[in-house]
C-alpha cells in the first residue's frame, strides 16, 4: 500500500519551543507527521510535514503556552543554579561562544618567530630518549 501524499507547511518559530512542538506534533496530527527547523525567506521556523492539514490556530496556541511553560521553567533552574544574581530577562541570557583579543595578532606574531628558534619536534624526541 503507498503512502499518501504529503503536504508540507511552515510555521515561523515565534514563541514555539523546539522541544515542545517536537514532542506535541504527532498528538495532533498524526504518527506520520514531522518537524524540522527551516529558514524560508530568511525567517526561521519549522517545517511540517503531514498527510492531512497542518495544526489549528487552537493547537498552536497550545503549543506557545507550553513552550512559555517550558522556557519559565528552564529559566528557573538556571537562577536556582545562582541565585544570589537574579536574571532580568532569562530568556534572553547572552551565551560566550568565543572571546576576541585586540593584542591577538601581535602576540601571534611574535610566537611564529620564537617558535623557529627552538629545535624541531623530532630532535627533542630524540634527546628524551637517549636519557632513558
Amino acid at each position: 500500500m503507498a503512502s499518501p501524499p504529503m503536504n508540507k507547511y511552515w510555521i515561523p518559530h515565534l514563541d514555539i519551543h523546539k522541544k515542545v512542538i517536537t514532542q506535541e506534533l504527532q498528538y495532533y496530527l498524526g504518527p506520520d507527521a514531522t518537524v524540522r527547523p527551516y529558514t524560508r525567506e530568511g525567517e526561521d521556523g519549522f517545517l511540517i510535514t503531514t498527510p492531512g492539514a497542518c495544526l489549528t490556530d487552537e493547537q498552536i496556541d497550545d503549543i506557545c503556552l507550553k513552550s512559555k511553560e517550558m522556557w519559565e521553567k528552564q529559566a528557573a533552574a538556571r537562577s536556582q543554579l545562582n541565585p544570589e544574581k537574579p536574571l532580568k530577562r532569562p530568556l534572553h541570557q547572552p551565551v560566550l561562544i568565543s572571546k576576541g583579543s585586540g593584542e591577538g595578532s601581535k602576540r601571534r606574531g611574535k610566537d611564529r618567530r620564537s617558535h623557529i628558534s627552538r629545535r624541531p619536534y623530532d630532535d627533542k624526541k630524540g634527546s628524551e630518549t637517549s636519557r632513558k
